[in-house]
């Protein structure tokens, strides 16, 4: 199983964006995250649509825009529009999931269903065959640079054994407070995508960093559970 690396901007200073995209691209990340805030899910504002169509045009690495937004069916299109190939929502924040993740496909990226760390894993049991990727939240969403939820790796490892039961392919990317310490849990959990904000852009060396988070989660220590 290859884990893809993305880089989080949130953690970046949004005055050098052009630079972080850079590092990313250095550093041999697979994807770029983009957290798309409204103040209203989650309390922090963050970036729209013009910035997400000027990163695109920035970086050759796809985008993975994760839509912390109330009622994303509203404003879909316009991520869409911006020519992005991964587009998340939280399932608590729409009444029309599926006609969500419907709409995503419809546009031409991959489908995510994003869970807080309070949502049950089987939020996602009606939508399987609508999902190509589902984000586990480490943190509670709203704020970069806070401490991993220890729990998210047996929800990591729960969601891929429901996923299983179901003979759905899916996904997992896990979100909040990765780093080298709990990497290699992650992906013997079942994490194929790992994001990280401060652990990448919070260094000296944001290429060097991603390098030495790779090296984490395909490290087989007795920690991840893997021989």
């Amino acid at each position: 199983m290859k884990v893809r690396i993305a880089p989080s901007l949130l953690a970046a200073d949004f005055a050098r964006l052009a630079d972080a995209l850079a590092a990313a691209e250095a550093g041999g990340a697979d994807l770029v995250h983009v957290d798309v805030m409204d103040g209203h899910f989650v309390p922090n504002l963050t970036m729209g649509p013009p910035v997400v169509r000027a990163l695109r045009k920035a970086t050759r690495l796809p985008l993975d825009v994760h839509l912390m937004i109330e009622r994303p069916e509203r404003s879909l299109s316009e991520y869409l529009d911006a020519g992005v190939e991964y587009v998340s929502v939280h399932v608590e924040s729409t009444p029309h999931l599926q006609r969500c993740l419907d709409a995503i496909r419809r546009g031409g990226a991959r489908a995510g269903a994003a869970m807080n760390p309070g949502t049950p894993t089987l939020a996602l049991a009606s939508s399987w065959r609508d999902v190509d990727y589902a984000v586990v939240m480490s943190v509670n969403p709203g704020w970069g640079g806070q401490p991993f939820l220890e729990g998210s790796v047996d929800k990591v490892r729960r969601l891929r054994r429901e996923a299983k039961d179901a003979d759905a392919r899916l996904t997992i990317e896990v979100d909040g407070g990765v780093g080298p310490a709990n990497a290699a849990a992650l992906v013997a959990a079942g994490a194929e995508i790992l994001v990280a904000g401060t652990t990448v852009y919070g260094e000296p060396d944001p290429a060097a960093a991603i390098g030495r988070l790779r090296d984490a989660a395909a490290a087989r220590t007795e920690a991840s559970g893997t021989r």
